[in-house]
């Protein structure tokens, strides 16, 4: 039986205190960030007849069922009169962005199993990968959107430039859960099985197929703290205008996925060592 001599073997980790965020890594690695991102976004329409036909496909399909089902068999209303198709596609627009981008990296590390037992890179790179390749989805989604706005008698207006910053709460949002999603997934794979019934509940608790000035009294403060909720009003607003910015909401969203960022960073700064032996 031969022994192997430990000093042979050299453990890489990286440097940073778990109280640290990994700001400076995370831009040092910045061209595999690049790379892994278009990397996701090739696998996911490779081999696919159709390809990037899919982005315009989906949620212009489901767009079209909850006109039918909510705004014409339950009748429900849409704010200022809108056109309920433009309406729902609105909301369908941030919602698809977040919801993908928090089950593609929800999943990522599992998915990059083999990538993270072989080399050493913050680990923090995949679930931000993963959900940044949502953009190539959201710009095809977005042109779609302008030609429904047009079709639907609406102007282009400054409000539109409110939209890179809507699109950044929603992608700290998503990346912050889904990171914090994607650690603990490695150690317990329920929180995997799970995403997918947590997105189905979400969507029915965010305004997509109906207006939010719905809810009122006691449960609109706690209706609130779904970010969701100020990043569609945000985008409605962008695009239909019809009264002031929505800017309390828009700014607990802000709030609220920053603190889940930091938090989502600090447990994932804490578990990430023993990734590699434990994926």
């Amino acid at each position: 039986m031969s022994v192997v001599n430990p000093k042979h073997f050299t453990r890489v980790t990286s440097d940073s205190h778990w109280l640290s965020l990994p700001v400076r890594e995370i831009w040092n690695f910045r061209d595999l960030l690049v790379v892994l991102t278009q990397r996701d976004v090739k696998l996911r329409y490779k081999q696919t007849w159709i390809g990037i036909f899919w982005v315009i496909l989906q949620p212009l399909v489901a767009a079209l069922i909850f006109a039918f089902v909510f705004g014409r068999v339950a009748n429900l209303q849409s704010d200022d009169n809108v056109p309920y198709l433009a309406f729902v596609f609105a909301a369908l627009l941030p919602w698809n962005a977040f919801s993908g981008a928090l089950q593609r990296a929800g999943g990522s590390l599992i998915a990059s199993s083999q990538l993270i037992s072989k080399v050493y890179f913050p680990r923090l790179i995949i679930p931000m990968a993963a959900a940044l390749g949502v953009l190539v989805d959201f710009a095809v989604s977005l042109v779609v959107m302008l030609i429904i706005l047009v079709l639907s008698g609406y102007a282009f207006t400054l409000n539109l430039l409110a939209l890179p910053i809507l699109l950044l709460i929603t992608l700290i949002n998503a990346i912050a859960i889904g990171t914090l999603i994607s650690a603990l997934s490695v150690y317990y794979r329920d929180f995997t099985y799970a995403l997918p019934f947590l997105i189905q509940v979400w969507l029915y608790a965010s305004p997509v197929v109906y207006s939010a000035d719905i809810i009122t009294g006691p449960l609109r403060p706690l209706y609130m703290l779904n970010p969701m909720v100020g990043i569609i009003s945000g985008f409605r607003w962008s695009f239909f205008g019809g009264g002031a910015f929505p800017l309390g909401e828009v700014a607990l969203s802000a709030v609220f996925g920053v603190v889940a960022l930091i938090i989502s960073l600090l447990v994932f700064q804490r578990v990430e060592q023993s990734f590699a032996d434990v994926v």
